[in-house]
């Protein structure tokens, strides 16, 4: 079975503070769904060509399907309307090679 990654890239994020209800949330919710965080904000980023080069979250689940579930799930749904207002994020779940 293959994995099943959260892979989010967010271009700009004027004020962290307002995430915090989310973040909390989120992981929260990506913890109770068997997800690990294996790159986030901070971690070191080279990007190339159209590649943005902040804020790049990489979260494994042990199957796509696992992955589409929490993100489903009614305790993430819970953490997406905590994000504020307008908020922008690149965000996909993208199913391992074998």
């Amino acid at each position: 079975m293959s994995k099943g990654y959260w892979v989010s890239v967010y271009p700009a994020i004027d004020d962290p503070a307002t995430l915090a209800a989310y973040n909390t949330l989120a992981g929260r919710a990506v913890a109770a769904a068997g997800g690990r965080v294996l790159a986030s904000i901070g971690s070191r980023i080279v990007a190339h060509e159209a590649g943005i080069a902040d804020r790049v979250v990489l979260i494994e689940f042990d199957d796509f399907e696992q992955a589409v579930a929490a993100y489903e799930s009614a305790a993430y749904r819970e953490a997406l309307a905590a994000l504020p207002e307008g908020f922008e994020r690149d965000f996909r779940i993208v199913e391992g090679l074998g």
